[in-house]
């Protein structure tokens, strides 16, 4: 995913680390701060595959300063028709709560279908979760103390939000199937500035 996530920021426009690892975090979510000790090698692997290429961007004063410019990272061709297979994928692994964050913010730049598959994916995958903490819940409800029954209460309640959530979302995909997703009530927006869209965005 952070693979997907660097492609898909950079097709935006180019930019350096230091920018490209703060727009990373909104895309990834707060709770999964990118290093720089994970990002630089990604951004190698990619170079070393033709995805990207490195620009240098002049320092401010240079040559005079002898500082050395930052280092701008910019697609290749082959980077973004990468990019667009990675996008093109709705298999399970997308259904998954990180790889979904992910796939959501990139949701402008998905085919309609595609993104119809994935939420549908979603919320199946969530109903199962859903079977699932009932079942544990009305079996150990009456060994639970106080404080763990309420836990699990919450995060049963948090799951059916989500599933709520995504219900409008796809009545919103099927009535008008070659927008941009976007989250009822919300602006539609054609590039990825609003992404870091997150189930937790919404109670979950």
């Amino acid at each position: 995913m952070l693979e997907l996530a660097i492609l898909g920021l950079l097709l935006e426009s180019p930019m350096h680390g230091y920018e490209l690892r703060k727009r990373l975090s909104g895309v990834l979510g707060t709770f999964h701060a990118i290093s720089y000790g994970s990002l630089y090698p990604c951004l190698k692997d990619l170079e070393a595959r033709g995805l990207l290429v490195e620009d240098g961007e002049a320092a401010a004063g240079a040559p005079l300063s002898g500082k050395r410019g930052r280092i701008v990272y910019r697609l290749t061709a082959e980077g973004k028709e990468h990019f667009q297979a990675l996008i093109g994928e709705a298999g399970p692994d997308t259904w998954e709560d990180e790889r979904f964050g992910v796939r959501l913010a990139f949701f402008g730049r998905t085919e309609a279908s595609v993104r119809l598959r994935i939420l549908e994916g979603r919320r199946s995958r969530l109903e199962e979760r859903l079977d699932a903490l009932r079942s544990s819940l009305a079996r150990t409800r009456e060994r639970l103390d106080s404080y763990t029954l309420e836990l699990q209460q919450h995060g049963l309640e948090s799951v059916e939000r989500e599933v709520r959530w995504l219900d409008e979302l796809i009545a919103s995909e099927r009535e008008h199937p070659t927008d941009s997703a976007t989250p009822p009530g919300h602006a539609a927006t054609t590039t990825t500035s609003g992404a870091g869209i997150h189930p937790s965005a919404h109670g979950v």
